[in-house]
């Protein structure tokens, strides 16, 4: 019998070894389910400017808009999320794509737009 499935560890590997364009499509969220019934898709990448509500953490349940994406790190910055330092200063607070929840999308992108036109037909 052959599999074709991959240890974890290799997994894991492959998503940070790849190119940035792969690991690009890799830092995806969930959507609100007006949103899922609305666009007939269930996920969809994080982009800035679209609107997300923070699922776990210390920041669960806040919600602001998308600043910034880390694709190397795979981590999204999102507006109003800091942390104080020792020092006074706030930094951003990085947060995994996963923890995340999209209620606004940014429909700007004509790409975006059609892909989501192709795939769930809003």
């Amino acid at each position: 019998m052959v599999t074709t499935s991959k240890k974890p560890g290799k997994q894991r590997k492959e998503i940070y070894a790849a190119p940035l364009h792969r690991k690009r499509k890799k830092i995806a969220s969930h959507l609100e389910g007006s949103l899922i019934k609305k666009h007939n898709v269930r996920s969809m990448p994080v982009k800035r400017g679209d609107t997300v509500m923070v699922m776990r953490g210390k920041w669960k349940g806040f919600a602001g808009k998308v600043l910034r994406i880390d694709v190397s790190h795979r981590k999204v910055v999102v507006e109003g999320v800091t942390l104080h330092k020792a020092d006074g200063k706030e930094v951003e607070m990085p947060l995994d794509p996963s923890n995340l929840l999209i209620t606004k999308l940014d429909l700007s992108d004509k790409k975006r737009k059609a892909k989501l036109e192709r795939l769930g037909g809003s």
